[in-house]
């Protein structure tokens, strides 16, 4: 290798040391803005399952564009594969999401957002169910850290101060939407072995929107759209910049850096959106919700985190 190219090589390495956290970052962050969208939509008649069904269809037209233009191989999939997108669209992305926008409509969006994590814990045991991975003693530490969250911030456990308790079905919709959001990782996870990022996101939201279409009241979304221009501005904003870019600038950052530091960085979501919830909403947080939220926060890092074990001198 020639000094210029070993020069270039490192240039490019230095960049995306800099460049793949921001973009891992501002992808939390447009994660983390759903609720300025969702919240309008929902208080012009919309129901989750019709949020969820606008948000699918414009990911997937705007996927479907991109790979239109980039490469049209990337459309041809199997038919004997169509069981894992079932698995992401489906039984992840349509649940996570229903259950998502629900918990929003039943307590707040920054309970919603850091129930949501609860995700990587349902990831942990389901990989040790499915695919015989070893539960450690660091996987039961976060379990038990991410289940005491969730006590904290339902009020079930009293923490420095007396705070708002959710209902169990905010707490049930909440766990729901934090499975939904595990299950994309085992169902994708098989699909990755087969098919690229791209592929398997763009028939996940096709999959998704399809399979939401004869529940959704079409009609009824059509009419809301079409009678206020603003409605349809905020599904564009809701498909284009809290789902399409995120996906995009998270899977650009972390083909440049480890799984495990892009997992943790993804915590600007539910910051930002206590940050929304709080500042846009005027929706009440106490302290119970931050020990709540802390707690969980510190069990995705606990897992996240290697332990290299202490050489012999």
């Amino acid at each position: 290798m020639s000094s210029n190219t070993k020069q270039q090589t490192s240039f490019l390495t230095k960049r995306w040391g800099l460049l793949a956290p921001v973009c891992v970052l501002a992808a939390g962050c447009l994660w983390g803005i759903i609720g300025l969208f969702s919240n309008t939509l929902r208080s012009m008649g919309l129901n989750p399952i019709q949020i969820t069904e606008l948000r699918s269809m414009v990911a997937a037209a705007g996927l479907l564009i991109i790979i239109l233009c980039k490469d049209r191989s990337q459309l041809r999939i199997h038919l004997r594969d169509v069981w894992m997108f079932l698995g992401t669209g489906i039984a992840s992305i349509a649940f996570f999401n229903i259950c998502y926008f629900l918990c929003i409509t039943l307590s707040t969006l920054s309970i919603a957002c850091t129930l949501l994590y609860t995700g990587p814990c349902f990831v942990m045991v389901l990989s040790c169910i499915f695919f015989h991975e070893k539960f450690t003693a660091k996987k039961a530490a976060a379990l038990v850290l991410a289940v005491g969250g969730c006590a904290f911030i339902t009020g079930l456990v009293s923490g420095a101060a007396g705070g708002v308790s959710i209902s169990w079905q905010a707490l049930l919709s909440g766990l729901g939407a934090g499975l939904g959001y595990g299950l994309y990782s085992i169902f994708g996870r098989v699909a990755l072995k087969k098919y690229s990022e791209l592929t398997v996101t763009f028939y996940t939201f096709l999959v998704t929107s399809l399979s939401l279409l004869p529940f959704c009241h079409i009609g009824e979304i059509v009419a809301i759209a079409s009678g206020s221009g603003y409605a349809g501005l905020h599904s564009l904003l809701l498909g284009l910049i809290s789902t399409l870019s995120p996906f995009l600038l998270y899977t650009t950052g972390l083909s440049h850096m480890e799984t495990g530091k892009a997992a943790v960085l993804t915590f600007a979501e539910p910051v930002m959106a206590t940050i929304i919830s709080i500042t846009v909403f005027g929706e009440i947080f106490t302290i119970n919700h931050a020990i709540g939220m802390i707690a969980i926060v510190t069990s995705i890092v606990l897992l996240n985190i290697t332990f290299k074990p202490r050489q012999k001198s």
